[in-house]
């Protein structure tokens, strides 16, 4: 039984889908109390409360469950960011990082994938690999304490005899995002083509323009990206890019989406950087013979059908 925290979540949920699509049993392990979805009625799922900053309540989890394997996939990182407590928010999550891993010592388990980002690369260009040297400093949280949690999960491979595996997550879209345009634009296009109205991409750090390009991965092949980590017998490495292997831009989005909703109103403002950055997937697709299902125009004509179909995000 593969245990997945934050399995609930965005990326989670695929990643548990694609799991059980594999025939996994999945225990999902939430901080506050929940339910499976209707979409996982019947399947062979559980789950459980409990925090993962705290130790006792999930080493409790492994009482109930044989658990053989954790996807590590709840922040470990003081999220949303608060400047009230910060060496306390720190704490907390270095330690549900460390806990998890204690967790995953004394139950014996074969593998803990843990979930890295895109941002780690901030600073660099072009095709972005995992042997790549990269910068000390972030510009913001979420990759800072992605690079901390690498560090952390390569010495405690090493101390522990565990397998631990980083998933380097480019920018991810599609079915139950929460988040929407928080860094970068497709998401938002994609609900406002659903609604029939102008996106708000008030909360980019930037202004985004039609030839402003970034890897763009969808969820469903996300996790199921993960879920081949996960389970394969044997990778020769411990970190991994989980992503498209291309760069897509907002004007591909944006003529992918209007294939489906040709009256959108999502238009964006010609120029951009023109940089053409992407993380290179040879690593992933060698280990594992991962390949993407879903090109642009698919993405966009599924997730527009999940809006219409009146789901919220």
């Amino acid at each position: 039984m593969i245990l997945v925290t934050g399995g609930l979540g965005f990326i989670g949920s695929h990643t548990v889908q694609a799991l059980l699509d594999m025939g996994e049993e999945c225990v999902l392990v939430q901080r506050r109390k929940a339910e499976a979805p209707a979409s996982l009625a019947g399947a062979q799922v559980a789950v459980e409360q409990a925090d993962i900053t705290d130790l006792p309540a999930l080493l409790d989890v492994g009482e109930r469950h044989t658990i053989t394997g954790i996807v590590h996939l709840a922040g470990s990182m003081p999220w949303p960011p608060s400047s009230d407590q910060p060496v306390d928010a720190t704490r907390k999550a270095l330690g549900g990082l460390l806990n998890v891993m204690q967790a995953a010592q004394d139950w014996g388990v074969k593998r803990v994938g843990v979930a890295s980002t895109i941002g780690v690369y901030s600073g660099l260009t072009g095709a972005l690999r995992e042997d790549m040297p990269l910068p000390m400093t972030s510009p913001h949280l979420i990759p800072t304490f992605k690079k901390i949690g690498e560090l952390l999960s390569e010495h405690l491979a090493g101390a522990t005899g565990v397998d631990v595996v980083n998933y380097r997550v480019s920018a991810t879209w599609g079915p139950r995002d929460p988040h929407g345009a928080l860094f970068f634009a497709a998401p938002e296009l994609v609900h406002a083509a659903a609604r029939g109205t102008e996106p708000n991409l008030s909360a980019l750090a930037a202004p985004p323009h039609a030839e402003d390009s970034i890897d763009l991965c969808y969820v469903k092949d996300t996790g199921r990206a993960i879920a081949l980590l996960q389970l394969a017998d044997r990778l020769d490495h411990r970190t991994y890019n989980v992503a498209s292997g291309r760069a897509t831009s907002n004007a591909e989005v944006i003529a992918a989406i209007k294939k489906v909703a040709p009256d959108a109103r999502i238009d964006l403002p010609a120029g951009g950087t023109g940089r053409q950055d992407y993380l290179d997937i040879t690593r992933l697709q060698k280990d594992t013979g991962y390949q993407p299902a879903y090109d642009t125009e698919r993405a966009a004509a599924d997730y527009i059908a999940w809006l219409r179909a009146g789901n919220e995000h």
